[in-house]
């Protein structure tokens, strides 16, 4: 647990969407994210900024291509609250939580960075664990949020983007 959090006070949070999967309703992965972004905030949560959607190869053994994209979203709820709704939304998708990691699924959401810093429980990492590695987080978060910085590096987003997609020269 963080000493970061108030109680009932309104927080941010960074929040990486992803979809492969043709929604029944939606329709295409670009849609469903959109879609999604709607229930959250029919679940009373406040979509402040919205990222691009980008196209992205899948991770493990998926072969279809991810729509992904990133929103920064304000609420008063903690982050296994928040959690819990993510979940929820996911499952009214569709999704189901097979333990077949990197599956083609109709809809990711994961909380990726929080204003109260971290978050750490058996459950919930807070900054997520993988996003320093993963183009397809930064690229739409950074368009959103370049100045919000990992509370475990001190990086801002952009400084994180750059550092994984500059190349390096060989020396002379």
């Amino acid at each position: 647990m963080s000493a970061g959090y108030r109680g009932g006070a309104r927080q941010r949070y960074l929040i990486a969407l992803g979809s492969n999967v043709r929604h029944p309703r939606h329709g295409l992965p670009p849609r469903v994210l959109a879609a999604a972004l709607a229930a959250l905030e029919h679940g009373g949560l406040v979509v402040e900024r919205v990222g691009p959607i980008i196209a992205s190869a899948p991770l493990g053994p998926s072969r279809r291509c991810y729509a992904n994209g990133a929103a920064v979203i304000a609420t008063d709820r903690d982050p296994p609250a928040l959690l819990a709704l993510l979940q929820q939304t996911e499952a009214a998708f569709g999704r189901r939580r097979r333990g077949r990691r990197w599956s083609a699924r109709v809809l990711d959401l994961d909380i990726v960075l929080w204003s109260g810093g971290s978050w750490q429980s058996r459950s919930l990492s807070i900054p997520h664990p993988a996003f320093r590695q993963r183009r397809f987080v930064l690229d739409p978060a950074e368009a959103i949020a370049r100045r919000w910085r990992d509370p475990q590096t001190g990086l801002t987003l952009t400084h994180l983007r750059v550092r994984l997609t500059r190349t390096s020269r060989a020396p002379r």
